[in-house]
């Protein structure tokens, strides 16, 4: 599928090349408005704007909704007024509203402009909000019913407002004061026999609703649940506000996950793009971490220095450092990866830390003595038989594979409980991810390996 996209996109840019505006304009008539705005990225920045011009209305609006802010920003300031006006009355309250936060100030004054006094009280309504809660993510167009309202009535409504609505398929029923009461769906109203009935005979009236201060990750989670396509959201009177449709709450999920995993390999998560962000930009969001991370690895050179005296003793234990604290990072980081996900889809809670704990110490044990039982007889017969290093003995191999074993219990044990607590304290689970644990399991590690040097070597 990529390839067929890559081909496709090759040869729009030729044809947009040899000026064959008729013929480019043919193709992208029959594309979906994220291919579009997918080949904008890979056009030059000043061709963006021709390109953009090419596409019908309704389609030139659906298109900017999916491109990136940078190209976003570069086609408003070519516009002039009635071009931005356009495309402003064609974009959805939420696609506006997502718009104005993105955009620089003199920008912004400009779309305000020219969007209609209803979509500015739209706009000024959702940027009150909190960021990141259901309010900032909603819609204020949706389809309202009376429960008064006859079948007949209700889609005589829906045909005459829908047009200008999100989403049609599932219909609010409201009091005139906009208390939410129900909801009916259009496949509902298509199929009663009655024409006369009353839309409260028929709505649905156990109804799953958040309050517009909800997290929007909550929201996100709430939608996929119960597989709805769009979430009514309610003020703290129970009155509805707006709704929070699936394709907003995908893009929410998406973002969530990307924020996790730059979190997780310690990176301070961008708004950007990879390609989009320059070197400079990459540089501020790694080297905080990689500064903080550097200086808390220097409990291990003080560990390492308070026992030279063991290490000098005994030269051959300073080989099997790096093993040692890399099976224990890597053990870390298998249980904090599956907790930190299982705590994202709300599959544990911090009541479960024990459960948590027990089942990771099983596991931690047979996998340590599995490893351990490994290790010695790859260093007996690697090491000592088939190296001939005769500064290898039993108690040292013995010595090995014991920390192995304990290091990985300690770095499972570890890697399961602080996302957990992160968790408790309101803090994201993925902070506490492979970074923080291998440094502390690297300590951790050391501190083992030579307390058993000591009580077994007598060094």
């Amino acid at each position: 599928m990529a390839e067929k996209f890559e081909i496709v996109t090759k040869a729009l840019q030729k044809m947009l090349e040899e000026k064959k505006y008729a013929a480019l304009r043919d193709i992208l008539l029959v594309m979906y408005p994220n291919d579009i705005a997918e080949l904008f990225r890979d056009v030059e920045e000043e061709k963006i704007p021709l390109l953009f011009r090419l596409l019908p209305k309704e389609l030139a609006a659906e298109t900017f909704v999916e491109m990136e802010p940078e190209d976003q920003e570069l086609l408003i300031r070519s516009f002039s007024d009635n071009e931005l006006k356009e495309v402003v009355d064609e974009l959805y309250v939420d696609d506006a509203a997502a718009l104005v936060e993105e955009m620089p100030a003199n920008v912004v004054k400009r779309i305000l402009k020219q969007a209609d006094p209803e979509m500015r009280r739209s706009i000024n309504q959702i940027l009150r909000y909190p960021e990141n809660s259901a309010g900032s993510l909603m819609t204020t167009e949706y389809v309202s019913l009376r429960p008064e309202m006859t079948v007949e009535e209700a889609i005589l409504r829906i045909r005459r407002q829908g047009i200008d609505k999100e989403t049609i398929y599932t219909c609010y029923v409201t009091a005139r004061d906009r208390t939410l009461l129900g909801l009916v769906t259009v496949k509902d109203l298509l199929l009663e026999q009655d024409d006369e009935r009353k839309i409260e005979d028929i709505m649905l009236t156990n109804l799953i609703s958040v309050n517009t201060l909800t997290d929007q990750e909550d929201v996100a989670k709430t939608l996929t649940k119960y597989d709805f396509l769009a979430l009514p959201v309610v003020d703290g009177e129970g009155r509805m506000v707006g709704i929070v449709t699936f394709d907003d709450a995908m893009d929410v999920l998406e973002d969530e996950t990307t924020e996790d995993m730059a979190l997780m390999g310690g990176v301070t998560p961008s708004e950007k793009t990879y390609l989009r962000s320059s070197a400079f930009e990459l540089f501020k969001n790694r080297i905080p971490w990689l500064m903080l991370l550097m200086v808390s690895a220097t409990f291990t050179g003080l560990i390492i220095t308070a026992f030279e005296g063991a290490l000098a003793a005994q030269v051959a234990l300073t080989a099997f450092i790096p093993m040692l604290m890399g099976t224990g990072g890597n053990s870390g980081s298998q249980s904090s990866v599956t907790v930190i996900r299982s705590l994202s889809l709300d599959e544990l809670k911090f009541s479960d830390i024990g459960v948590v704990l027990w089942k990771e110490l099983r596991t931690s044990i047979l996998c340590g003595i599995a490893l351990g039982v490994v290790c010695f007889v790859k260093i007996w017969l690697i090491d000592r038989m088939l190296m001939g290093n005769d500064s290898i003995t039993l108690m040292v191999d013995a010595v090995v594979c014991l920390t192995l074993a304990v290091t990985v219990v300690c770095a499972k044990l570890v890697g399961c409980s602080l996302p957990m607590l992160a968790k408790a304290l309101k803090l994201d689970p993925a902070v506490m991810a492979s970074p923080f644990i291998t440094t502390i399991v690297d300590a951790l590690s050391l501190v083992v390996y030579f307390l058993f040097a000591q009580a077994l070597l007598g060094v």
